[in-house]
């Protein structure tokens, strides 16, 4: 729930978690959606889920909630992806669904997109792990509103700006008719910091901020505010 500019990436899964149906089918494609679907969403019930595992295949996401579709056409489907992802896949994978949802007996088939126009994993795998600052040539992506381009195909289609518009959007996306796309304006800047981030990490960015990262102002703030949400009263308790 900390701030973020727009939309906290965290707080999409957050949002979601409590939402789930008990019989809904995640998949989750590589990249920073993996690291919030891990550490954000709860499953109970017969939910089931899936990732591209070790290999870190990108662009499986939506693939993956298609194929779903067919095992389970009962289940609802829930893929959460980056817009690197969606662009490289995923945007012609929605005219799949507009072709063939109709035969399935639940419509629910929802696509998630972590909408930053950033290439995030690798940017914040090349901060911490090589110290290198965004190499914005080969990590920024060209703005796409996915949104439109689901409701051009007759799916449905939410922009997500303000974070409070999250939690309806999920409850109109669960409750739709139809197969439907969640375009969220969501935050490059908050790090994937892990519980035990190490010092060579730690070092390993603060060397990207010398070394002129685009986005060093961004990240540090945001950075700053998730690590101390961790120590403020009250942290633990509400997380379980």
């Amino acid at each position: 729930m900390v701030d973020a500019d727009p939309v906290n990436p965290m707080r999409i899964f957050h949002e979601l978690s409590p939402r789930l149906p008990d019989d809904a089918i995640v998949a989750a494609d590589s990249g920073s959606a993996a690291n919030w679907y891990a550490r954000h969403l709860r499953f109970r019930g017969n939910m089931r889920g899936s990732l591209s595992g070790t290999l870190a295949t990108m662009g499986p996401g939506v693939p993956y909630v298609i194929g779903a579709k067919w095992a389970h056409p009962d289940r609802p489907a829930i893929a959460m992806v980056g817009d690197g992802a969606m662009q490289m896949n995923g945007m012609a994978e929605l005219i799949t669904i507009a072709h063939y949802w109709r035969q399935w007996a639940d419509p629910r088939l929802i696509i998630a997109v972590l909408h930053n126009n950033d290439l995030n994993q690798v940017t914040w795998e090349m901060r911490a792990m090589e110290g290198a600052p965004k190499f914005a040539e080969s990590q920024t992506l060209p703005d796409v509103d996915y949104a439109a381009f689901a409701r051009s195909l007759g799916l449905s289609g939410i922009n997500i700006d303000p974070p409070d518009a999250l939690g309806p959007a999920w409850d109109d996306a669960l409750a739709a008719g139809t197969p439907t796309v969640l375009d969220v304006r969501c935050d490059p800047d908050v790090p994937p910091i892990p519980p035990h981030s190490t010092f060579a990490q730690a070092k390993a960015t603060a060397s990207a901020v010398l070394h002129g990262d685009e986005d060093a102002k961004g990240f540090v703030k945001e950075g700053f505010k998730t690590k101390v949400q961790q120590y403020l009263p009250g942290h633990r308790s509400e997380r379980r």
